[in-house]
């Protein structure tokens, strides 16, 4: 019989008791919590940890050294001079010294690439030329059909008949644009009679009478004085012709071209690419070329004793300055490169210290007030129209008014050249320029004798540029094809939220033509009906930003309930008054998403939109509103309209009586162009070697990116 064990015997043998081996529960390491009472770190708190200034200071630390150096030596020379040494040394010494600081002047400016791109052109040269060339931003590639043949519809777009024929010119663009142009016309009209100017009854008769009934000259080859180069094409033909030379191919070109604008309306243009690659290698081929033919430098591998200096909108992108600072690096392998704001650029070109600077260019208009030096974030205002917009509008207006050349399409390369040619020489906002004149021009096709034409205009001169201030006269039913399809948003990497810059003004805007909010429609069938007609931009809704910028308030948004309706109608709504007034708005415009933003084309009468931006950069201070509403400078190439300055100047005075005496549109100094005002600032930052600390050298990017940009931009990125 076995005996029985004991409890201690028990554990042993079978393995339950408990041995302590000293071994920690898991092998990963257990951090000890920190004592909330006392820790402090300074990681990031000094710039010394900063790659970026690091390898600033040390250059500053090296151009230091080699400064000392230069000068003992000079002193030691000056010594052995003393002590009966030839002059030869000396002068050989002295030589060297004025070819240093002679190739140390030339640097500042001949060695700086200055690059402006726009929409329409794209400006170029060296910071020390006084102007820079000027390229049209096009690109033409081989295709099967020349962009022409391969739109459907021609440009300005036409009705036809269920038959497929076209209407009569009065019904050729629809009611909307009829009606809207007839009351633009008895606006004019009745302007001009308060301001005793002569008006005939018929004009429009005449005008139209005579158009009907005038036959073009042909005119022959050798007699022709208005004859025009056409770009021939070589045996082979190349891939891809850049610039002035693909506007001049013919249209029925063999082989076909199809013509490629890279930038539309500010952005890059993804509604005529299918890759974003393309997209950003024809905007690199145009550059290259530009650099080789217009600059003079064809060696790539000089290239990178060069810097660039590159202009960015106000409201930029950061996918795209991300793209571009990349292909500057990368592709074009600068020693430097740095950034500038379009705003800024115009005022350091003018020469002033604050300003509320326009740029009305070909496809898009900025607002910005400039303040020391610094752009003023809440003020920036990015709008979709242009010089371009004004150029269509007006050949609808003619067509309406039966154009002689009825054939007329924009999209055909020489029609295009032709209607901005047009729209140079005859559109003024000059009412006293308003009458009954002729005009002529000559139709020039490659492979066909020029045709001259002549034709009549009373009021369309005047209106088409009026659409500046009614902006629903333009056709804005194409300018957000394809946005967002190729180029994604740019969000933070840290909480995936959207970081591109905004401004108070621009959301302003937007809240201002947006739609309302479907929660707000509920509150019976004739609100909800009214509502439903305030669904496209319309008076009502600008009420809101005009009464914002009237009482020149600190808060975003004003109630619209409060706000009466102003007697003269304002531009830019597309839809009507409602019949009931005011009092049916129950729900104030709403700030839309970051999501319906892309929705929604930012289009709003000029003379309402610098209020606004003036207004949210002078918050409430009125020195600071009397000094922006003095210091207005237009710029670009959509402000050289006759008259336009005196046209806006009263636009704004009538808004802003109290302020009227106060409030002056300027142009830039020393009879400056306003195309290049903004290249010839960005040039003068590329002088400012010594005290600019924006530029971004081939290591630092190596290193860290496009995060650079964070350190090295002058405003918050």
């Amino acid at each position: 019989m076995v005996g029985k064990k004991s409890g201690k015997a028990l554990l042993r043998d079978e393995g339950l008791e408990r041995t302590d081996n000293n071994m920690e529960l898991s092998s990963w390491p257990q951090v000890p919590p920190i004592n909330q009472k006392n820790y402090y770190t300074d990681y990031l708190k000094r710039d010394d940890q900063y790659l970026a200034f690091r390898l600033q200071n040390e250059e500053a630390r090296n151009r230091m050294t080699k400064t000392a150096k230069d000068r003992d030596r000079a002193l030691a020379m000056a010594k052995a001079n003393d002590l009966g040494i030839p002059e030869a040394d000396a002068d050989d010494g002295d030589t060297n010294m004025d070819d240093g600081e002679e190739s140390t002047t030339e640097a500042l400016g001949s060695k700086v690439i200055v690059i402006h791109v726009g929409s329409q052109n794209l400006r170029i040269g060296l910071s020390s030329d006084a102007l820079p060339k000027t390229v049209p931003m096009v690109i033409a590639r081989k295709s099967t059909t020349s962009e022409s043949e391969d739109r459907k519809e021609p440009c300005p777009k036409r009705l036809k008949t269920d038959d497929g024929f076209e209407l009569e010119p009065e019904k050729m663009f629809g009611p909307e644009f009829s009606s809207q142009y007839t009351t633009m016309a008895a606006e004019l009209k009745a302007h001009m009679r308060q301001n005793k100017r002569r008006t005939l009854p018929n004009s429009k008769e005449m005008v139209i009478n005579y158009n009907r009934r005038t036959v073009p000259d042909t005119i022959s080859e050798h007699n022709d004085p208005m004859r025009i180069d056409w770009t021939e094409l070589p045996d082979p033909a190349p891939e891809y012709i850049v610039g002035q030379q693909a506007l001049r191919i013919p249209d029925a070109s063999k082989p076909r071209y199809k013509l490629y604008w890279p930038m539309k309306y500010g952005w890059c243009n993804e509604g005529d690419y299918n890759s974003k690659r393309l997209l950003f290698l024809d905007i690199s081929l145009i550059l290259e070329d530009a650099i080789k033919t217009q600059l003079g430098i064809t060696s790539k591998k000089e290239w990178t004793q060069y810097s660039c200096v590159f202009v960015i909108p106000d409201l930029y992108e950061k996918s795209y300055v991300t793209q571009v600072l990349e292909m500057l690096m990368r592709e074009f392998a600068f020693a430097r490169v740095c950034f500038i704001q379009e705003s800024l650029a115009a005022t350091f070109g003018a020469g002033f210290t604050s300003a509320c600077v326009v740029d009305i260019g070909a496809q898009k208009t900025s607002i910005c007030c400039v303040e020391e030096g610094m752009c003023i974030e809440n003020s920036r205002v990015n709008l979709k129209y242009g010089g371009a917009d004004v150029t269509e509008a007006f050949i609808k207006m003619m067509l309406y008014d039966h154009f002689p050349y009825a054939e007329i399409d924009l999209w055909r390369r020489y029609d295009f050249l032709l209607a901005e040619e047009l729209k140079k020489s005859v559109c003024t906002m000059n009412e006293a320029g308003v009458s009954v004149q002729v005009y002529d021009f000559h139709l020039c096709v490659a492979g066909q004798d020029t045709k001259k034409y002549t034709f009549k205009a009373y009021d369309e001169v005047h209106l088409a540029p009026m659409g500046y201030f009614q902006p629903s006269i333009f056709d804005n039913s194409q300018k957000l094809k394809g946005r967002r399809e190729l180029i994604s948003r740019s969000v933070d990497i840290y909480d995936g939220q959207p970081n591109d810059p905004t401004s108070a003004a621009q959301s302003e805007i937007l809240s201002a033509i947006a739609p309302p909010s479907t929660n707000s429609q509920v509150n019976g069938d004739a609100q909800s009906n009214a509502l439903d007609v305030q669904s496209t931009p319309s008076r009502s809704h600008q009420v809101n930003a005009l009464s914002r910028v009237q009482e020149v308030e600190a808060t975003p948004r004003s109630s619209v309930a409060g706000s009466p309706v102003p007697e003269t109608p304002q531009a830019g709504g597309a839809g009507t008054p409602m019949a009931g007034g005011q009092g049916q708005i129950t729900s104030q415009p709403r700030a839309p998403t970051v999501e319906e933003r892309d929705d929604i084309l930012p289009t709003f009468p000029l003379d309402n939109a610098i209020l606004t931006s003036i207004a949210h950069a002078a918050r409430s201070d009125e020195r600071k509103m009397r000094d922006f509403l003095g210091g207005i400078m237009v710029v670009g190439g959509g402000s050289l309209i006759n008259g336009f300055h005196l046209y806006l100047e009263e636009r704004l005075q009538a808004l802003r009586p109290g302020f009227a005496k106060e409030i002056m549109i300027g142009t830039p100094p020393r009879d400056l162009d306003p195309q290049v005002v903004v290249w010839k600032g960005a040039s003068v930052f590329g002088k400012l070697s010594g005290t600019n600390d924006s530029w971004i050298g081939q290591l630092e990017y190596d290193r860290l990116g496009h995060r650079l940009m964070a350190y090295k931009c002058m405003w918050s990125y």
